[in-house]
């Protein structure tokens, strides 16, 4: 047992003295927040392209497919048992809905 707690401890200061000689402390002179108020200006355009172009057209998919998915479930669950069961649908539905108009004011919540 000795053995094993003088391993754990040899390869945790091993651990601990590479990872104290692979840090790097960042300095910064000057003004940092100017630089990075700046480089999101820079970048929010194509972070709002991507965003419409990509995430939310494969929301829009999964949540439809999840959404028809759901309601033929429900329906032969129905014609199984003779009862509907709505609150699956009408959730997906619902988050379908809000992803699809999401892009036209989202941007307008944030402040792009």
């Amino acid at each position: 047992m000795k053995l094993y707690k003088k391993k754990i401890i040899r390869i945790l200061t091993i651990t601990l003295m590479v990872v104290t000689l692979c840090c790097v402390p960042a300095l910064a002179d000057g003004d940092v927040a100017s630089a990075v108020e700046s480089t999101w200006k820079d970048a929010a355009t194509q972070i709002k392209t991507v965003v419409e172009k990509v995430v939310f057209p494969a929301l829009d998919m999964v949540l439809a497919i999840a959404f028809f998915t759901k309601l033929g479930m429900a329906y032969f669950d129905y014609r199984k048992h003779g009862q509907f069961e709505w609150t699956g649908p009408v959730i997906l539905f619902a988050c379908l809905v809000f992803t699809l108009t999401a892009p036209s004011y989202i941007w307008g919540i944030i402040g792009l």
